[in-house]
């Protein structure tokens, strides 16, 4: 006896189905919201630590000076070293913490304010070795991601540097 009925798709084939559906949709979210996503997520903690380095203008706190003078040491091919200059790379440090994350947040200057914090990072990691997994490591992935993506669309970027055709 024949029937009319079409034959019933397997669990196999409308998981397949399914999953095709929601990748689709994932695809369609806009890049730009992800990028801006990494941008605040990378630019909250150094701007954070930043905001701890002054007690005012241009004034380095006790606590910085501290760090930088007596407890940071760089670890080098199995050496501790001093920080050479320690004040001067405090103030340096305190700066570029507050003005990267500024940067990236507007989205001004994305892949430099990224690469400056990537480059942070791994000053920050060789001065603190045993801080990788937990947040060097994601804070690099993060900038190396917006060095090689750039900003986005929510960005200033894209009108004062207008993509060349």
């Amino acid at each position: 006896m024949k029937t009319d009925v079409a034959p019933s798709r397997g669990f196999g084939s409308a998981a397949a189905s399914l999953v095709t559906r929601a990748e689709g949709l994932l695809a369609s979210v806009p890049k730009s919201l992800p990028l801006l996503a990494l941008r605040f997520a990378l630019a909250i903690p150094f701007f954070k630590s930043g905001l701890t380095k002054w007690d005012g203008f241009l004034t380095l706190s006790s606590g910085a000076r501290y760090l930088f003078e007596q407890e940071f040491k760089l670890h080098i091919f199995g050496s501790v070293v001093a920080y050479p200059f320690p004040l001067a790379m405090a103030t340096a440090a305190g700066i570029g913490e507050l003005v990267l994350p500024i940067l990236l947040i507007l989205g001004l200057a994305t892949r430099f304010a990224a690469l400056g914090l990537l480059l942070m990072t791994a000053i920050i990691q060789i001065t603190i070795p045993d801080g990788w997994a937990n947040f060097h490591l994601p804070w690099a992935a993060m900038a190396l991601a917006l060095v090689v993506f750039g900003g986005g669309r929510i960005a200033v970027d894209p009108f004062v540097m207008p993509r060349r055709k």
